[in-house]
């Protein structure tokens, strides 16, 4: 693990929505300059848990702190610095449809650069290189198959050369092929730039490829927190069953009741 001080840092952050409560008190560090994997079953507040380490979703209580800062307690406009220096790749991509691949790219340095529009459009080919996409930067998002508009989205998310990359379900949709580009781009990425990378998934595969470590949610709360050469020694059933891709013996058993032998 990183011998420095954690980049992020979430101190008994508790978030409800209508009465729901989907974190419950997490603690949790992320270290500086490796790949940190959040898995869990879907709806466990994964995306939820991400989008409190970029102060899109502000907890019910408890802080999340970045580089020792309190971001919890800034305002917007006192986030913007700090938001600068994370890229937030976001699970549907979220490109602007109205927008061209270069613009789109683009779009972080038109708000947050004094570069110009020579520099910026030079800046849009190098990103469009980084994730194997040259040549497409005057095609519009209905052009693009879904894999090819989650690496515009990688390509838009560090553009400002962030420190810390966030990724939401990366893979998610992609066939087998695609899925395991991205892969190779969050492990390059993470290599060239030298940044922090949070990756919340759902696909084994996909994890045990990319981190450093793994972390699991569950219940509201940080379960389990291991490596991928030790998954293996987490013995805890909801982690077993959900890294073992295998129905947990309470799913069974309602599905046996609805529909006995």
């Amino acid at each position: 693990m990183s011998s420095e001080e954690p980049i992020i840092r979430l101190r008994n952050v508790s978030r409800s929505f209508n009465g729901l409560k989907v974190l419950d008190g997490v603690n949790l560090d992320i270290p500086t300059g490796l790949t940190t994997v959040i898995i869990g079953p879907s709806g466990c507040g994964k995306s939820v848990l991400l989008k409190h380490m970029v102060s899109l979703l502000k907890p019910d209580s408890g802080s999340v702190f970045f580089k020792n800062l309190n971001i919890t307690a800034m305002s917007e406009k006192e986030l913007v610095a700090v938001r600068r220096k994370i890229g937030f790749l976001f699970q549907g991509a979220a490109l602007f449809d109205s927008m061209t691949v270069e613009q789109n790219v683009v779009f972080p340095l038109e708000e947050h650069s004094r570069l110009s529009p020579q520099a910026r459009e030079a800046r849009s080919v190098e990103l469009l290189a980084a994730v194997g996409l040259s040549g497409l930067g005057r095609r519009y998002p209905e052009e693009l198959s879904g894999g090819q508009r989650k690496r515009v989205a990688l390509a838009r998310a560090i553009a400002l050369r962030p420190e810390v990359i966030l990724y939401d379900e990366p893979t998610t949709g992609l066939d087998p092929a695609r899925a395991d580009l991205i892969n190779e781009l969050i492990i390059r990425l993470q290599r060239t730039l030298g940044a922090t990378a949070v990756v919340v998934t759902h696909d084994m595969t996909s994890a045990r490829k990319v981190a450093n470590r793994i972390v699991m949610l569950h219940g509201g709360a940080i379960v389990a927190d291991t490596t991928p050469d030790k998954l293996g020694e987490v013995k805890l059933d909801v982690f077993r069953d959900f890294v073992d891709a295998r129905a947990s013996a309470a799913e069974l058993a309602a599905i046996t009741r609805a529909h006995p032998d």
